[in-house]
């Protein structure tokens, strides 16, 4: 009889397949596990790349679950709200008061406009700005957190710009309280943990 994940495991490319028989071993039932050593043998895959995948992907296994295990509670992350939103608010004011200055229309609409616009400019450079130079904004430096991929590495730019715009999501500011990960960060594959995880992968990266 033909083993039933015969077909599945014929599907996997060939550095899926090591890691199922080497550092995945674990997650796999032994039926599972025996169809992918028989397409290893079909393949004839070179041998001596095993340890190689092996090793990085205990490395990356390894980071994963220390970013996992240092993820910052609901407690902390509405500290962090808090403190940006009042950051925030105080930034939008100064703003829209050093462009009131400066800009003094008379059309009710046109001001109305200009008054969104500089309270959404003000939240997304806020955020942005910090987020990409720092990993943090105010609210993460008081609280000691900051912002990190999933395996604990410093966040791209991009990350960053996506992660900021999710924020405008409705309910995403309070979605935190129900989950781990609230929208923002589930949608950026961003996380928020304690300030010292990921330093060492870091390093490595640089």
């Amino acid at each position: 009889m033909e083993n039933e994940f015969a077909k599945v495991m014929s599907e996997r490319t060939d550095e899926e397949l090591i890691k199922i028989v080497t550092a995945e071993r674990d997650k796999y039932n032994p039926t599972a596990i025996e169809a992918a050593e028989l397409e290893v043998d079909k393949r004839n895959i070179d041998t001596s790349k095993f340890e190689e995948i092996k090793e990085k992907t205990t490395t990356e296994r390894v980071a994963k679950e220390k970013v996992d295990a240092n993820v910052v509670g609901s407690g902390i992350r509405f500290v962090n709200f808090l403190i940006d939103f009042i950051i925030w608010l105080i930034l939008a004011m100064i703003v829209i008061f050093i462009i009131g200055l400066v800009v003094q229309p008379t059309d009710e609409s046109f001001i109305s406009l200009l008054g969104y616009i500089l309270i959404f400019g003000t939240f997304i450079a806020y955020y942005a700005i910090m987020e990409i130079k720092f990993q943090k904004t105010v609210g993460k430096f008081v609280t000691k957190t900051k912002v990190v991929k999933m395996d604990g590495t410093k966040p791209k730019t991009s990350d960053i710009i996506t992660r900021t715009f999710c924020r405008l999501i409705p309910f995403d500011r309070i979605s935190f309280l129900f989950v781990r990960n609230g929208i923002h960060d589930f949608l950026s594959k961003t996380k928020v943990v304690k300030d010292n995880i990921g330093e060492s992968t870091n390093a490595n990266n640089v």
